[in-house]
């Protein structure tokens, strides 16, 4: 008889503890949980890229504010990459008031060869940098190069495409916003 009062006493007692512990956490849902991150956070990214002179970092703090932004991820050796930058650069008086940060994961003197070759340098608001950390392709979960995230001049995402764009499709973008 006391080992039926022990076991039905242990039983009471553990239903206890179990029952006094706090509800997990809500999962995400699978919708949620497959969400790129820039979908959550719908501003300028706090990104980290090393700049040509290789000692410094251009961040989210360099971007001028007030001012709309292209995000551009590419790909130096990329056709798509090149023919998109050569399309910015044609129509560059259309550009002047946007800053354009350009990122790529690729090696160091390529991006070098990159700016040397279309002459960015020549344009001060178009900035380049090595995601050396590879914080970019994940945060917009990336597939196709080039890759554009818009942003309004108070930093809130518009839209973003992936792969070479007409010059009149990217500002129709930021006019449509308002921006």
């Amino acid at each position: 008889m006391k080992k039926v009062f022990l076991a039905v006493a242990l039983l009471a007692f553990s239903s206890t503890i179990l029952f006094a512990q706090q509800p997990a956490p809500q999962q995400a849902t699978p919708d949620q949980a497959n969400e790129a991150p820039y979908l959550r956070f719908p501003t300028i990214p706090p990104f980290h890229l090393l700049k040509l002179d290789s000692t410094t970092y251009l961040t989210k703090e360099d971007v001028k504010k007030n001012r709309r932004t292209i995000i551009m991820f590419f790909s130096p050796d990329c056709d798509h990459c090149k023919h998109q930058t050569e399309s910015i650069l044609q129509d560059f008086s259309k550009f002047k008031d946007i800053e354009i940060i350009m990122a790529t994961y690729q090696p160091f003197e390529e991006l070098k060869e990159f700016n040397t070759h279309y002459r960015l340098f020549e344009h001060p608001n178009m900035k380049l940098g090595r995601d050396e950390k590879f914080f970019l392709p994940p945060f917009y979960k990336i597939r196709n190069l080039p890759y554009l995230a818009l942003y309004d001049k108070k930093g809130n995402l518009i839209t973003t495409f992936e792969g070479t764009q007409k010059i009149d499709t990217i500002l129709a973008a930021f006019d449509k916003k308002g921006s």
